[in-house]
């Protein structure tokens, strides 16, 4: 475990990285001693200094919810972080692209909770019927920390990924909000056009068989700490889709059948 100076010093570097858009090394190369438990108090931390500077959590992401990307960090659980209000775009808008620095996108179903979830033994039946209803959505992730060492290039570690807010730092909702009863959410699909060519398709049951399974997931993950989802929290709960690279002058458009479509250009 690291110290909580360390675990200061190095959230106070992730919040620097990301309001200067520059990328850190590898946490885990510098204190090979890490665990998890450490990726996530640095996340801690870092919200403190989000708070501070006047930002407000709105919900969260969930994150290597497929099986495919557990087994390439080599964990067995999904990941999460915060989604801080300063993250969210509207569907069909330009978005600057110097506020990131290696954006990708990746297709998402959001959850927007009418009651709280406070676990333990919170259920996926629980979830759905804490949820007003489910939207699509786009993540816009991002890598504050290097995805690969500057010099020996080699991947970051699941341990870096989580202290840097689960690569998260946008979403776009948009399309058609329905309740979460009244589609089979398992076989919501998704087509993920980039530039007019589909780049990637996928179905919502690649999140954990049910994406509210990973809402229910992280509602008991954070119960330890005293922490919550709380009423109209946003919660994102797993690509189903790999992410796609995103450059300047890029439009993308999901088509989510009947659920509409969420679109954004990067400029």
């Amino acid at each position: 475990m690291l110290s909580h100076d360390v675990i200061s010093e190095l959230a106070q570097e992730l919040y620097s990285a990301r309001k200067n858009r520059t990328q850190v090394r590898h946490i885990s190369k510098r204190y090979p001693q890490m665990t998890i438990e450490d990726g996530y108090a640095i996340q801690r931390e870092w919200v403190k200094l989000e708070i501070a500077d006047g930002r407000v959590v709105k919900g969260r992401k969930i994150g290597l919810t497929s099986r495919a990307m557990q087994l390439s960090a080599q964990i067995t659980e999904p990941d999460y972080a915060p989604l801080m209000d300063d993250m969210f775009f509207d569907s069909g808008t330009d978005i600057d692209i110097s506020q990131f620095i290696l954006p990708r996108i990746e297709v998402e179903l959001a959850f927007i909770l009418k009651s709280p979830l406070k676990g333990p033994n919170v259920t996926l039946f629980d979830v759905l019927r804490a949820t007003e209803y489910v939207i699509p959505a786009l993540e816009i992730i991002d890598a504050r920390i290097e995805q690969l060492d500057r010099d020996t290039k080699a991947p970051r570690k699941v341990f870096d990924t989580i202290s840097d807010f689960a690569a998260n730092a946008g979403i776009v909702m948009g399309g058609q909000p329905v309740k979460p009863d009244a589609v089979d959410l398992r076989w919501v699909g998704a087509m993920m056009y980039k530039n007019a060519v589909i780049e990637e398709t996928g179905l919502a049951a690649g999140v954990l068989n049910h994406p509210a399974i990973g809402v229910a997931w992280l509602a008991n993950k954070i119960a330890p700490y005293n922490e919550q989802l709380n009423v109209g929290d946003v919660v994102l709960s797993g690509s189903f889709t790999r992410p796609v690279a995103a450059q300047a002058g890029d439009t993308f458009v999901v088509d989510y059948g009947a659920l509409g479509n969420v679109s954004c250009r990067f400029i």
